[in-house]
């Protein structure tokens, strides 16, 4: 069919939209001659306009389209509906497709007869890559989710109402998808919980921060309770609007009543502990009062070596007090149930090092105090921390050389930092966990008496006052021990 000579009209539209670069705009005769084309139809087809104007458009569509005859419907649908959208693959003049939306219209002339039709063809391949990628993405993780049993994957819209649900939520929780999906996650938590509003604070605190974490009771679907760790992690659109929020659960009630049992077996050590060192007191005070009063009366009828075993003995019941009271000590540090007052650690520190006086006398050392905070907390225990890391500073000084030990304090964010610093002998930081530990030594017993324990009383102290106690050393070069001590509101009575 021959092309039909421009009219002005024409002539004026192919001028307007000559230059248009991002959209490739074309005019077909009613029959989808190719008719007119712009700078975009080159640049997204890749034909110059003398190539291919005259052409039929079906030109840009795959073979499967053709055969289906898609470009005479597009054109029939145009001109019955008054206009005609889709998407699809195009094919450019090297052959290669690229992804389009394409838009046809008619257009008349002026008696109304259909004079042709406008193409408006934009390149959207990039969009249609991101959503494919998108796609597979979302089914790998939609795949992930699936497969997953140990974690509950939870799909909850922007208020809270169950959309989507794993095999690991039928596992731990105990309902199925079709019973959940539809109701409100506080299906799950304990009237108490619901009572004080807790899951819709962690709605709150995910939507406002964007992520929540946090362990307690939830209810499976039988009623019966089980330990949760809970992360709930807010998504939005491209916009910013809250779209909802995914929850993962993980059942930790088997790590719980571990915990539990471990704390109970602590408590039953030390009542035991208690107890024993208790009933030893009674017998061991009638070995030292019988021991001296025979070193007294017999000293001298007695021989050498006789008077060789009663010292031993003497000195093994010194020890024996000495292991009895720190039993006693460690048993006795609770927390619980105990009120916490302003404690000036400075006047702690000048107490402990007037008792200290004989020993930092005879080692020719001394002790430097400098500033040191008020905490609240226990005076007892805080006396007995000090007491123990001073002590343990004069105890394991290096031979010859007098022992200088240093006490320092600082505010550090919301803690208190103590720091206890001595030029002692030092010690591997490989054994930094073992000396915290109860009955635990490093040297040897001849060397430097001692019970093991007061590492383990300054650690359980600090620990029932909410803090932590970290050691730093190297063999020959010292030892720091430093403590943190959380600042508690206003300084008053509180129990952690």
């Amino acid at each position: 069919m021959a092309i039909r000579q421009p009219t002005q009209q024409h002539e004026q539209f192919m001028s307007m939209v000559a230059g248009v670069q991002d959209c490739a705009i074309i005019l077909l005769t009613p029959e989808g001659i190719i008719d007119s084309w712009n700078v975009g139809a080159e640049r997204i087809k890749g034909y110059s306009a003398g190539e291919i104007i005259g052409k039929h458009f079906s030109v840009f569509y795959p073979k499967e389209a053709i055969e289906r005859k898609w470009p005479e419907f597009e054109l029939k649908t145009a001109a019955s509906e008054g206009r005609f959208e889709d998407e699809g693959w195009r094919v450019r003049k090297d052959g290669s497709l690229f992804w389009a939306n394409v838009i046809t219209t008619p257009w008349k002339d002026n008696a109304g007869n259909l004079a042709g039709f406008l193409k408006i063809t934009r390149d959207l391949t990039s969009r249609r890559e991101m959503e494919l990628a998108l796609r597979e993405s979302e089914e790998r993780f939609r795949h992930l989710v699936t497969s997953v049993t140990d974690y509950a994957f939870i799909l909850l819209d922007p208020d809270g109402y169950v959309r989507g649900w794993n095999p690991g939520a039928e596992k731990i929780k105990g309902y199925t998808e079709a019973e959940i999906i539809g109701k409100h996650f506080s299906l799950f938590y304990p009237e108490e919980a619901i009572e004080k509003g807790w899951p819709q604070h962690e709605l709150e605190k995910a939507r406002s921060e964007g992520r929540f974490e946090d362990e307690g009771w939830r209810l499976r679907k039988d009623g019966s309770p089980f330990w949760a760790n809970v992360v709930i992690t807010s998504f939005r659109d491209e916009f910013g609007v809250l779209k909802g929020f995914w929850k993962i659960t993980r059942d930790l009630t088997e790590r719980k009543h571990a915990e539990e049992d471990l704390r109970q077996s602590n408590r039953e050590l030390e009542q035991f502990a208690s107890v024993a060192a208790h009933d030893l007191q009674e017998p061991l005070r009638k070995i030292q009062a019988f021991g001296d009063r025979l070193q007294a009366r017999t000293s001298k009828a007695i021989d050498e070596q006789a008077k060789d075993y009663l010292d031993r003995m003497l000195d093994a019941a010194v020890r024996m007090r000495s292991l009895i009271n720190d039993l006693l000590t460690f048993s006795r540090v609770h927390t619980k149930g105990q009120s916490f007052v302003p404690v000036d650690l400075t006047t702690i520190a000048q107490e402990v090092i007037s008792d200290l006086e004989v020993r930092i006398s005879q080692a020719g050392g001394r002790v430097v105090v400098g500033p040191l905070p008020t905490v609240t907390a226990d005076p007892l225990q805080m006396r007995q921390l000090l007491q123990n890391l001073i002590g343990n500073a004069l105890k394991f000084r290096k031979p010859g050389e007098p022992p200088v030990v240093t006490l320092a304090g600082r505010r550090s964010g919301g803690c208190f930092e103590i720091a206890v610093s001595d030029n002692g002998i030092g010690f591997e930081e490989i054994y930094l966990d073992r000396i915290f530990e109860i009955f635990q030594r490093l040297h040897g017993r001849q060397e430097y008496e001692g019970t093991g324990m007061g590492l383990a009383i300054c650690r359980k102290i600090v620990e029932r006052h909410g803090g932590s106690i970290t050691g730093r050393s190297a063999p020959g070069a010292g030892a720091t021990f430093t403590v943190k001590l959380p600042i508690r509101p206003g300084g008053q009575d509180a129990k952690p």
